[in-house]
């Protein structure tokens, strides 16, 4: 089964990959035989936040709505590398996740949140999909976003 026949199966479209916000990044980089993809946000359809993921976790934003937000950043992150390397197949291996969760003080719940993402990948990507992570709770993000990722891939093939 294909990368895109999981996603299929899920329902999941992947939506245009979003464009970056300033002049001097790009939202995906290709180097040798890895793809980095740059931060991305829990951009929905019309290309717009959820109010749902607005906010800090643990204030308001919930945890369940903060482990969505972290699957549809996971969904925008495939979206660019889906742009970048043309097949989703090409992925030979999901290396590493970087989470950055809006988080209050006090709010210990980061790993759960990012699981969101991390079981994303697995679904999509099976066992390519298994990754290193780090998760770290800031105190903002870009647009109130509640959650951010990044992502690093191994590709192979043409």
């Amino acid at each position: 089964m294909t990368a895109e026949d999981r996603l299929a199966a899920l329902g999941i479209s992947l939506p245009s990959p979003a464009a970056p916000v300033a002049t001097n990044y790009l939202p995906f980089v290709v180097s040798g035989s890895f793809l980095a993809v740059s931060g991305q946000l829990p951009i929905g359809p019309g290309g717009k936040l959820d109010p749902a993921h607005i906010g800090k976790l643990g204030v308001e934003v919930s945890s369940k709505a903060g482990q969505a937000a972290a699957r549809l950043c996971a969904i925008n992150i495939l979206a660019q590398a889906k742009a970048a390397v043309g097949d989703l197949d090409r992925i030979s291996r999901c290396v590493r996740l970087g989470g950055f969760v809006n988080a209050a003080p006090g709010f210990a719940n980061l790993a759960g949140v990012m699981n969101g993402a991390s079981d994303f990948m697995v679904e999509v990507l099976d066992d390519k999909g298994r990754h290193a992570r780090s998760t770290v709770g800031v105190a903002e993000l870009p647009l109130d976003s509640a959650v951010e990722i990044e992502a690093l891939f191994e590709i192979g093939g043409t």
